[in-house]
């Protein structure tokens, strides 16, 4: 892993982005079928674009810490933010034409799509190490 910025600031700004991405999606109605080919696909979506940002929150609270990783804490605090940017993503969509917001589910495949970035983040650092 040593190909990878150590910089927090840069993951902090990777996340960020991420960010911006998601609130500049969740702005307008996405083109597209009414109906995917795949049902329930947009859970799918929501679970692998918060999959992501997971990621990039862990790395970034990871290149925080100095000393030895408390895990439990890191995992906690980004599952935590990520529910959080889930449940304004999905209220964010509430206003926006064309869109949905307020669904459960949705933030429900946010909040699992965070807890498995979080852990597959801890299992891909304990691996590469």
């Amino acid at each position: 892993m040593h190909w990878l910025p150590r910089n927090p600031r840069f993951w902090l700004g990777a996340f960020i982005f991420w960010f911006i991405v998601l609130f500049t999606f969740s702005s307008f109605k996405l083109p597209g079928p009414e109906e995917p080919p795949i049902a329930n696909f947009d859970k799918i979506a929501h679970f692998g674009f918060f999959f992501g940002g997971s990621g990039l929150l862990c790395a970034y609270l990871y290149r925080r810490q100095t000393g030895t990783v408390n895990w439990k804490k890191l995992i906690l605090t980004a599952v935590i933010i990520i529910s959080i940017v889930g449940a304004l993503d999905e209220y964010h969509q509430s206003f926006t034409p064309g869109r949905t917001g307020n669904d459960q589910y949705d933030w429900l495949a946010d909040i699992l799509g965070g807890i498995s970035g979080a852990f597959i983040f801890k299992f891909l650092h304990r691996w590469l190490k």
